[in-house]
């Protein structure tokens, strides 16, 4: 096999792990009746099925990005992998609820390694600036569109197995994962020196993240704000240390912290639309399991269309700031039109056309907002910036999500106090959340659009020499 072959088949063993991991974030909602009633979940505590996951994910992103740069990301990669398969099996044969949660919390944690050095990995992988754009269009369709397919695996495993399958499908990825990139992903020498964690500030971060994460997710401002509190704490003790886990120094890359708010922004809105989607299909238009999952295919195949055929040529032929805010503000317009739906609505007039200029905008957006927040970080502390990337990510999702989620139940309750159907009493909810959810993607690409700085477009024929590897 040679160089170029080698490459690509890394890249998409890289993607198929992150993918099992971003699949997570929503494959399980469809099938949440289901485990309800298998198991004995209380209303209060099915939440935990899904927060248990964000709550370590979102928790354990940094210090996994981390300990990429100190250890190898290839190391923390493979482990994470199997990490989170053995929680995989251990969830889909749970017997009690209490044992499904630790399951899922130990998932969290294994998805947060795997993501936290993916992207470190692809970027060190490909140098030639076409080849890494092509590259970065793959990964974005992963992450753009993993919300999307994981609606619809869960709905078709749910509707033709068992919801044991949401997580046992991840057992033959994993394996696959783990075969495959012991082969084909590089090994690259870490310093000689005995690598030197930053013990306090990985305690400090980790726990604060912990904390808003769960303060965001069960609404518990004190938790936030306790969070908020370990954070500043965690500042202070990061500008005097020798050896930070999180150089300061990185929050003066411009293009880095635009990005991670861009990317909060947008992810808060597109978490809260896959979720909020698929509650109204269901409790609305009283849509099956396996119904939803289908109702999700066109925005995963238009994802799947602009961010792996477009995206790239897009961004090489404009730079990346042009096709960034044209997609958010494709985002923005699709989630206005579901601000929109009726109480009778109908797929295909109501739903399909938002869901379709949504998928569009996604597709076309992500790769540039994770080219730009990669752009200047040195490749030593690639992992980190990658980490904070994504714990951006995820921090916003879980934030979007409470927020909007919170703004639909307050509409909904004071509709049907005031003598609303409850079907168009919960509509009325997600207009609302809809609503609100465009003007996060707006806000991102107002942001994006007037702080980012990048340079100019690569002609696609232009390509740099690439880079050698220094041997230590």
């Amino acid at each position: 096999m040679n160089d170029k072959h080698a490459r690509w088949l890394a890249l998409y063993t890289l993607c198929l792990g992150n993918l099992m991991i971003v699949l997570d974030t929503n494959i399980v909602n469809v099938a949440l009746p289901a485990i309800q009633g298998d198991l004995g979940f209380t209303p209060t505590a099915l939440a935990w099925v899904v927060n248990a996951y964000m709550l370590t994910y979102g928790g354990f992103l940094l210090l996994g990005g981390r300990l990429g740069d100190l250890f190898g990301n290839r190391r923390v990669f493979l482990g994470a992998v199997v990490a989170f398969t053995l929680a995989s099996v251990a969830c889909g044969f749970a017997p009690s609820s209490g044992l499904l949660v630790a399951g899922r919390a130990v998932q969290g944690l294994g998805g947060a390694a795997v993501s936290a050095v993916a992207l470190a990995l692809i970027m060190g992988l490909f140098d030639d600036p076409a080849e890494r754009t092509k590259a970065m269009a793959v990964y974005g369709f992963v992450m753009s569109g993993g919300g999307a397919i994981g609606v619809l695996l869960g709905g078709v495993l749910t509707g033709f197995l068992t919801w044991h399958w949401v997580f046992l499908v991840n057992v033959p990825i994993g394996v696959g994962v783990w075969l495959l990139g012991s082969r084909v992903l590089p090994r690259r020498r870490v310093a000689a020196v005995a690598p030197r964690l930053d013990v306090v500030g990985a305690v400090l971060v980790t726990t604060a993240l912990v904390l808003l994460v769960y303060g965001v997710v069960g609404s518990a401002l004190p938790y936030v704000a306790g969070g908020l509190a370990l954070l500043a704490v965690f500042v202070a003790w990061e500008a005097h240390t020798d050896h930070p886990i999180v150089p300061l120094r990185l929050f003066r890359l411009r293009n880095l912290v635009v990005a991670q708010v861009v990317g909060a922004l947008w992810a808060g809105a597109m978490f809260a639309t896959f979720f909020l989607s698929s509650l109204y299909l269901q409790q609305v238009l009283e849509y099956d399991a396996l119904a939803v999952g289908l109702a999700f295919l066109p925005t995963s195949v238009v994802m799947a269309v602009f961010s792996l055929r477009w995206s790239d040529k897009l961004v090489l032929r404009f730079g990346p700031k042009p096709p960034l805010v044209a997609g958010l503000v494709l985002v923005a317009a699709g989630l206005g039109l579901l601000a929109r739906v009726p109480v009778d609505g109908g797929y295909l007039v109501d739903v399909l056309p938002a869901m379709l200029l949504t998928g569009i905008g996604a597709g076309v957006a992500l790769n540039p907002v994770l080219i730009v927040a990669m752009s200047d970080a040195a490749p030593e502390e690639a992992g980190l910036a990658s980490g904070l990337a994504n714990t951006s990510f995820s921090m916003g999702g879980a934030l979007g999500l409470a927020v909007l989620a919170s703004a639909a139940t307050w509409r909904s309750d004071a509709l049907a106090s005031s003598g609303v159907a409850h079907a168009a009493a919960l509509t009325g909810g997600f207009q609302v959340a809809f609503g609100a959810g465009a003007l996060f993607a707006l806000a991102a690409a107002v942001v994006g659009g007037v702080l980012l700085r990048t340079p100019g477009a690569q002609p696609a024929a232009e390509t740099e020499p690439e880079v050698e590897v220094a041997a230590a």
